[in-house]
């Protein structure tokens, strides 16, 4: 036989890691879990190890394979503004927000360590697919925010810590389970958001008309975003739906991704 066509076993290479159990093979995680009093919660974070180190890490390379598109516009050219992602993107989506990795400590705030808990969840999904992270990051941080504004945060936080994924572009009072971006960061106002020039309007109605180019806006198919702009009084922040309440679409509009 020609040795130009031999082949040869591969020996020095680890094998394949996937499918196991990113909690129980995990006694790092598992003793800081307890250490610092997310012990009680074991249980919830034993459920999801082998689901985040089995069905979850073979998700990971089929989203990371297929990138998002923007679709601007519709096939009759009105905007649209939407980005399509591949049907394992939205099942770690499912999965993430049905195991509560975006909502964990709110959901079992009045007992200690429940934060810590839910970081030892979101540890366990960083290891699987970076692209969910930031929008089930964005909605697990934007509870505070919105607990600034009682009325807001009545009405949107049952939804924001629902266990349910909906990606349907709907009005978030059609929906049982929403998630929130952000919209912080402009072109000459990063670290400094002081430097921020996008400015807020109040309309006749009490809404406001928000006008400004960001340069990040993150995770734009979420439900709503946290938006900074400026009032006469300074820098404050808004509650921008993406689809408003009667289903038309909010005018934000994406350049690029």
């Amino acid at each position: 036989m020609n040795d130009r066509f031999t082949t040869h076993a591969v020996e020095n290479q680890a094998p394949p890691l996937a499918p196991y159990d990113l909690w129980a093979s995990d006694r790092a995680l598992r003793e800081a879990v307890a250490r610092e009093g997310g012990g009680w919660a074991e249980g919830a974070l034993a459920a999801y190890g082998p689901v985040a180190g089995g069905e979850l890490m073979e998700l990971g390379f089929a989203a990371n394979e297929n990138r998002p598109r923007l679709k601007a516009f519709d096939r009759y050219g009105h905007r649209l503004d939407d980005v399509e992602f591949h049907p394992a993107w939205h099942r770690i989506m499912q999965l993430n927000m049905a195991h509560a990795v975006h909502a964990f400590g709110w959901r079992n705030e009045s007992r200690a360590g429940a934060h810590v808990a839910r970081a030892g969840l979101s540890y366990m999904a960083g290891q699987v697919e970076a692209g969910n992270g930031c929008p089930l990051t964005m909605t697990y941080a934007s509870v505070p925010a919105l607990r600034h504004a009682p009325e807001l945060a009545r009405e949107w936080l049952p939804r924001i810590t629902s266990t349910e994924y909906d990606a349907r572009a709907l009005p978030a009072a059609q929906k049982n389970g929403c998630t929130i971006g952000m919209g912080m960061t402009e072109k000459q106002g990063g670290s400094d958001v002081r430097a921020n020039t996008t400015r807020a309007t109040r309309l006749p109605d009490g809404g406001y008309k928000i006008v400004g180019h960001k340069w990040f806006f993150s995770a734009p198919q979420c439900d709503a975003h946290l938006v900074l702009a400026y009032v006469d009084a300074g820098l404050t922040c808004f509650l921008l739906p993406r689809i408003r309440p009667d289903g038309s679409r909010n005018a934000v509009r994406i350049q690029r991704l």
